[in-house]
């Protein structure tokens, strides 16, 4: 299997896999290769650069590193989440009902809400978001 980096003729960058070169080859020229963002047929390969072998040791640095940045991230979006928005704690599906229904002012919230509570919400055109509530400090 070969993967490459394909653009279509209005710069839409997408990736695709093939048996092999050869059968990128026959697809592209018979049009069956499609941009998924424009749907254009007319396809070309985006320049790639190789992947490299590289070391374990190189590789646990990298998902250290990637990791870590995640976490940094997070704990930004924690903190902004609780600095900008009240919390509701477990009456958040409650608390998001009123409001959607117009039966207690707008405003941002979070809080907790079961697997089951947060779809009865997303049915009830309530849009919710679950967030990866990471612990502070180092965990």
């Amino acid at each position: 299997m070969i993967k490459y980096e394909l653009k279509c003729k209005k710069e839409h960058v997408f990736e695709a896999w093939f048996q092999d070169s050869a059968t990128y080859d026959v697809q592209a020229k018979k049009g069956q290769v499609q941009c998924p963002h424009c749907g254009s047929r007319k396809i070309a390969k985006a320049p790639m650069a190789p992947r490299l072998a590289r070391s374990k040791g190189a590789q646990a640095a990298d998902e250290a590193r990637m990791a870590a940045d995640a976490r940094k991230a997070l704990l930004a979006l924690r903190e902004h989440v609780e600095k900008n928005a009240d919390y509701v704690g477990n009456e958040f599906p409650e608390e998001a009902r009123k409001m959607h229904y117009g039966d207690a002012e707008t405003r941002n919230i979070y809080g907790e809400a079961t697997p089951d509570e947060a779809k009865e919400l997303a049915d009830e055109g309530i849009e919710v978001a679950s967030i990866p509530w990471i612990p502070r400090g180092d965990a």
